[in-house]
Formats: structure tokens, C-alpha cells, sequence
């Protein structure tokens, strides 16, 4: 039995998905969430042999929360839920130890099978992906170097929502300085100073949505 979570920030997708998996019977869904910290938490708590979770996510998307779960010691393996097919979302994610990237127009024909791919330890991507991958191996683009220490992209997503410092200190479990001085850090190294700067370049890197 393949053991799933499903985070989705909308319960009627994540209901879905939810219908979709429980026609298999091979697959059994134990937990839902709606944002990237309650997945991280379920996943510790029910630990799922897959989670499959969209990619723009509140207080964590699903590409920081399948970066942190490729990092545990027998941790989840991540599918990744996304509409972006562009070459920078899909190299990023791999690099971020998903397992999977399934484009939400395909998820019913894609996602069943990518499950038991991912789960039997194969990488799955949507097949309006796999070019994408293929023209990249081809004709290799450096990937930009990542400015932002992880902490500093939660604080980045976490700003860019309209969180103060005091809910970000509270949500990362740090103080106000700690949460503070990752403020200070990522507008100093992206060079921007202003919270809708922040939230503009938070919106082109994908980590929320506009």
C-alpha cells in the first residue's frame, strides 16, 4: 500500500485528489494539508511514502517543503503540482529533490501514475515537461547560484504574504532579532528595500502567486 499526502491550499482540489486516489487500490491518502508547514508537520506525524503538493503553497510553498523533506533521514518522496512548465520551475524543483512534477491540466491522467513511479523509486515528470528537460540537457544553461540561504526564502514568502517580523519570528519559532536580521539579510543581497519589491520578486520566482 502506497501511503500519500495530498497539500493543496484548496480543499476542493485537495477533495479531488483525494476521490481520484481512493479508486486505487493500491494507494490510501493518510493526511491533508493546506499550506507547506502543516505538510512538513503531517509528513513527521503519518510518515507517507509519497507527499504530492502543489508548488505556490501559504507560509511555505511546496518547493522549500520538498526541499526540507528531501534532507530527512527516510523522508517523503515529493511530487510537485504545478500550472509553470517553464525550464527555470522544473530544473529548480529536481534540484530541490522533488521526485515528481505533474502540471495541474494533466494531474488526473499524470498523477496516478507518477505516484507509483516516485514511490518505486523512479522519477516522474508530466510528458509537457520531459522536452523541457530534454532541451535543457541538450543545450545546457548554467542555473542561476541561489542568493538566499533557505531560512532567508521562507522569511522572503513569509514578507511577501504581508507578514510582520513579530508573525514571522512566531511562524519560524525564532526571535524577533533572528527573524529581523533574515529580513535584513535577503533585502541586502537581492538589493531590493521595499516590501512590494520583495513581493514582485517573490511572484517571479514562484513562490506565491500573484
Amino acid at each position: 500500500m502506497i501511503r500519500v499526502l495530498l497539500a493543496d491550499d484548496h480543499a476542493i482540489v485537495r477533495e479531488g485528489l483525494r476521490a481520484l486516489l481512493a479508486r486505487e487500490a493500491d494507494m490510501q491518502v493518510v493526511a491533508e494539508a493546506g499550506d507547506g508547514r502543516e505538510a512538513l508537520r503531517l509528513a513527521r506525524e503519518t510518515r507517507p511514502d509519497v507527499a504530492a503538493m502543489d508548488l505556490s503553497m501559504p507560509l511555505l510553498n511546496g518547493l522549500e517543503a520538498a526541499r526540507q523533506m528531501a534532507s530527512w533521514e527516510a523522508g517523503p518522496r515529493s511530487i510537485l503540482l504545478t500550472m509553470h512548465a517553464e525550464e527555470r520551475y522544473v530544473l529548480e524543483a529536481l534540484r530541490a529533490g522533488a521526485r515528481g512534477y505533474v502540471l495541474k491540466k494533466q494531474a488526473a491522467a499524470d498523477l496516478i501514475r507518477a505516484i507509483r513511479e516516485v514511490a518505486g523509486g523512479s522519477v516522474y515528470l508530466s510528458p509537457g515537461v520531459s522536452a523541457v528537460v530534454a532541451d535543457a540537457i541538450r543545450s545546457p544553461a548554467p542555473l542561476p547560484e541561489e542568493r538566499l540561504t533557505p531560512r532567508e526564502r521562507e522569511v522572503l514568502q513569509l514578507v511577501a504574504e504581508g507578514k510582520t517580523t513579530k508573525e514571522i519570528s512566531s511562524i519560524l519559532g525564532v526571535s524577533v532579532k533572528t527573524a529581523d536580521t533574515h529580513r535584513t539579510s535577503l533585502m541586502q543581497k537581492l538589493d531590493i528595500h521595499d516590501i512590494a519589491g520583495l513581493t514582485r520578486y517573490a511572484i517571479r520566482q514562484g513562490l506565491i502567486q500573484p
